[in-house]
């Protein structure tokens, strides 16, 4: 028998999705545990480790968002997925500045849904990478330290506004990074509807790291959300 890739707690109110969720994923190898409400979520995350938590947004009592920021305040580290329904950006938005690391729109892929979370159980159990040290994602390599980026060792010029935002992304690649978290870390916190700066920005951006801007490899949008750097 395969060792489990990670111990996800499953929060869903609806209980034949919840035990759908229970059997796909667990045939997939997850190891699987059940809340029903947010409630239940904040105590079961405080009697036993999780590698992850799945939320729904919208729960009866406490919803998701308000179990997120809970549970984050306890566990910083801790890979949190909400789940949404695919129209909803609010709730996506919403959910990333709650602390979520990732959401997953409903109706989902079963194979999205599992990639998603190895995905953040990964970044979860990978070791802390200092600081100043280099990032290298694909043939893309960022040195805090000397302030420069490479792709294929032929180094790329970048404004310092151009060098924070990809250095941001990287930072936190395979996550999406809302619009307003950009905009505060770029321009400022007074800055929070002008998507026109970012957009402008990326587009610029696109052009020096991706080998075909209108299809980007390593500056992914998020539609409506953010952007997203590619995992490594």
């Amino acid at each position: 028998m395969s060792e489990p890739h990670g111990t996800v707690l499953i929060v869903e109110d609806d209980f034949s999705l919840r035990r759908s969720l229970r059997i796909t994923l667990g045939a997939l190898d997850f190891e699987i545990h059940e809340a029903a409400n947010g409630e239940e979520a904040l105590t079961r995350v405080t009697m036993q480790p999780y590698d992850a938590v799945l939320l729904d947004i919208n729960m009866p009592g406490m919803g998701g968002i308000e179990a997120c920021m809970r549970i984050r305040r306890n566990f910083p580290r801790l890979p949190i997925l909400l789940l949404t329904v695919r129209d909803s950006e609010d709730d996506k938005v919403n959910a990333l500045d709650a602390g979520a690391d990732d959401y997953i729109t409903k109706p989902f892929q079963t194979r999205e849904l599992a990639a998603r979370i190895r995905s953040a159980i990964r970044r979860f159990h990978a070791p802390a990478i200092p600081t100043e040290a280099p990032l290298t994602i694909g043939d893309i390599t960022l040195d805090p330290m000397r302030r420069r980026v490479t792709k294929a060792d032929a180094e790329i010029r970048l404004t310092p506004r151009e060098f924070k935002t990809i250095h941001l992304l990287m930072e936190n690649a395979g996550k999406p990074i809302t619009h307003a978290r950009l905009l505060a870390a770029l321009w400022g916190p007074g800055y929070g509807d002008e998507r026109e700066y970012l957009r402008v920005l990326v587009s610029s951006l696109r052009k020096k790291v991706e080998v075909n801007p209108a299809s980007p490899e390593y500056l992914l949008t998020e539609s409506y959300i953010g952007y997203r750097f590619r995992e490594a």
